[in-house]
């Protein structure tokens, strides 16, 4: 089973405001860049799609290592959906849970494969967090100056 490092990282200008995600894979020596963005969203959102991306983008099954500084992503994989899925996607509070697309989307990208989530503390220079973080900035404005373009097209 291949071993693979995901960083992943979210970005929003405003929140809600357009956003961005971007995840790094690392694995054997090569690396691979992905990137893009949402024009009204949240930055758990984007986080929630950085990590979502990342793990779709394999494959075939991997051992994989997925660092995020977002703590909502990392307690809600490792602690929370278990028990939101047992209850029908309800809170312990019995409200819907936030963001339950992306959470069920985050649980089958999952899979197969063999996922540890590893908290990060980010802009501290960790260099696979920070490119993340860049990523996600360019996916950001890419999509904004695609949207700009389309309008002045019109």
């Amino acid at each position: 089973m291949s071993e693979i490092e995901i960083y992943t990282d979210g970005a929003c200008r405003g929140n809600p405001g357009p956003g961005g995600w971007g995840a790094l894979l690392l694995a054997e020596g090569r690396e691979k860049e992905i990137c893009g963005g949402e024009l009204s969203t949240t930055n758990n959102r984007m986080e929630l799609t950085a990590a979502i991306r990342g793990l779709q983008a394999l494959k075939r099954n991997c051992s994989v290592t997925v660092y995020t500084d977002s703590e909502y992503v990392r307690r809600g994989i490792d602690e929370w959906l278990a028990s939101w899925k047992q209850r029908g996607w309800k809170t312990a509070g019995k409200k819907p849970v936030k963001n339950q697309d992306l959470w069920q989307a985050l649980d089958q990208a999952v899979g197969d494969h063999k996922v540890t989530w590893r908290w990060v503390k980010g802009h501290v220079g960790i260099p696979g967090n920070e490119r993340a973080d860049e990523l996600a900035n360019r996916g950001l404005d890419e999509m904004l100056q695609n949207a700009d373009e389309q309008v002045r097209s019109r």
